[in-house]
C-alpha cells in the first residue's frame, strides 16, 4: 500500500507513460510510405545515375556502421545500469576506479580508428565521383535568383558561333572550355519560377539529357551561391559567383525527375525548382534542334567573371 494509503503503485504512472512512449515509436516508424523494398536505401530516392549506386553504397555503409556502433554503447549502458546498479541490501560505496589507463587508451583510439575508416571510404567514393573524363556532352548550368539557365553546348542545325570564344561564356575557365566541341554554337533554355514541365506540370525549367551519355555540367552562378542538385542522381554541388565548379554524371533510366537548389540563396530560395528529363541520345538530338527553331540559339550569360583567386589557381595549374 502506498503512503497515501491508496493500493495504486506510484511507479504504474511511469510504466504506462513509457508504454505510451513505445506505441507511439512504433506507430511512427510503421506509419510512413516506404514500402519494404525502399527500407533499404534509408530514405534514399532510387538512383538514377551510375555513379548514384556509389553514394547510396556510402550511404548505407555509414548507416551499418552507426548502427552496430550505437547498438555497442547502448548495450553498455543497459549492461552497466541493470548488473551494476547497487544492492538494494548494500549502502556502502562501491570500489572506485580511476585513471584506468586501458580504458582511457580505448575510448580515445576506438573513435580515431571509426573516423579514420569514414574518412577513407569518403575520400576513396568523392575522388571518384569528381573525377573529370572526356564528356559526352557538356551543359553550362546557371543560377540566378529564382531560377535556371541551361546552355547545351552542342553543334547544333541552326545555330552558329564558338563556344570557346564566346563572350557570354567568358566566366567559364579555359580547362573546361578544352572540352568543348569545335564550332560549338549551341542553345540555351532558361526557366523563371513560374514555369512549368508540360508533361508532369512540376514547376521549374526542364533540363533535357541522353540515356547513357556521360555529362558534364559546367556550374556558374550570376548573384550568389546556390546548389545544383539533382534529386535522384544523388550528386549535388555548389553554383558560386566567379568560381566555376564541375562534375559529371551518366543517366542510367530514362524518365523526369525533379531539381532543385539546395543552398539557402535568398526569399524566394525554395521557388528555385527545376526538371530533369533523360530521353534516348536520339530524342535529346530533337529537342536540341527544337530549341534552335524557336530561335533559342547561341548563350545566355553564364555568370560572374572568375574572382583574382580564382584566375590565380588557373595560372598555377598550368
Amino acid at each position: 500500500m502506498s503512503p497515501n494509503g491508496s493500493d495504486r503503485s506510484p511507479r504504474r504512472p511511469t510504466r504506462r507513460k513509457l508504454l505510451q512512449a513505445l506505441t507511439a515509436g512504433l506507430v511512427l516508424a510503421t506509419a510512413t510510405g516506404c514500402t519494404w523494398e525502399d527500407f533499404p536505401r534509408l530514405g534514399m530516392p532510387t538512383p538514377t545515375s551510375e555513379g548514384a549506386e556509389r553514394i547510396l553504397s556510402l550511404w548505407q555503409g555509414s548507416w551499418a556502421a552507426a548502427l552496430a556502433i550505437g547498438a555497442l554503447v547502448w548495450g553498455l549502458i543497459l549492461w552497466s545500469a541493470f548488473f551494476h546498479r547497487r544492492s538494494r541490501t548494500k549502502v556502502e560505496v562501491p570500489p572506485q576506479t580511476r585513471y584506468n589507463m586501458p580504458i582511457e587508451a580505448l575510448y580515445t583510439v576506438v573513435p580515431l580508428i571509426i573516423v579514420s575508416v569514414f574518412f577513407f571510404f569518403t575520400a576513396r567514393d568523392e575522388s571518384e565521383l569528381m573525377k573529370l573524363e572526356k564528356p559526352d556532352v557538356t551543359v553550362n548550368v546557371v543560377g540566378f535568383q529564382w531560377s535556371w539557365c541551361f546552355n547545351y553546348i552542342e553543334n547544333v542545325e541552326g545555330s552558329t558561333g564558338d563556344a570557346k570564344t564566346s563572350k557570354e561564356l567568358d566566366a567559364i575557365p579555359d580547362r573546361y572550355k578544352d572540352a568543348f566541341p569545335a564550332d560549338a554554337g549551341g542553345v540555351n533554355d532558361c526557366g523563371t519560377p513560374s514555369t512549368r514541365n508540360p508533361q508532369t506540370n512540376n514547376p521549374g525549367p526542364t533540363l533535357w539529357l541522353p540515356e547513357g551519355k556521360r555529362v558534364r555540367f559546367v556550374l556558374t552562378s550570376r548573384d550568389v551561391i546556390h546548389s545544383f542538385w539533382v534529386v535522384p542522381f544523388l550528386m549535388k554541388q555548389d553554383v558560386i559567383p566567379g568560381h566555376t565548379n564541375a562534375f559529371e554524371v551518366v543517366p542510367n533510366r530514362e524518365g523526369t525527375f525533379l531539381g532543385k537548389c539546395a543552398e539557402l540563396c535568398g526569399v524566394d530560395h525554395a521557388r528555385m525548382l527545376f526538371n530533369v528529363k533523360v530521353v534516348s541520345p536520339e530524342r535529346y538530338e530533337q529537342h536540341l534542334k527544337e530549341l534552335a527553331e524557336k530561335g533559342q540559339t547561341g548563350y545566355v550569360p553564364a555568370g560572374i567573371a572568375q574572382t583574382s583567386h580564382e584566375k590565380n589557381r588557373e595560372t598555377n595549374n598550368l
